[in-house]
């Protein structure tokens, strides 16, 4: 059963999901923290060159299936038009300021 991204507990993970399922690349960049990172399957890519291609040139999108850890963890299936779909974890560090310092996905 999918949950609805305006139903996910965590405030800052929520904006993240709506900023990638609407293809907002400026909501998406505001939700960063500066230096912010990120890793796929276990390995750190160039955030913006990574988000660029999976996410907005190949107009990914999230359908989450479950949350954890406070609604900073999710099973989501990811799909986009280079890949398909995918199963994936994604977690995210936020920081006091509410901006997110480091998210990592991989096939779950």
């Amino acid at each position: 059963m999918t949950i609805q991204p305006a139903k996910l507990s965590d405030p800052v993970v929520r904006a993240f999901v709506t900023a990638v399922n609407s293809h907002d690349r400026a909501g998406f960049m505001e939700l960063l923290a500066p230096g912010a990172t990120m890793a796929d399957d276990g390995s750190d890519r160039d955030l913006p060159e990574w988000t660029d291609r999976e996410i907005f040139s190949s107009r990914g999108h999230m359908d989450v299936d479950s949350e954890s850890d406070g609604g900073r963890t999710l099973l989501a299936r990811f799909r986009n038009d280079t890949w398909g779909e995918m199963r994936t974890r994604w977690s995210f560090t936020v920081e006091d300021d509410g901006r997110i310092s480091r998210f990592e996905t991989g096939q779950a």
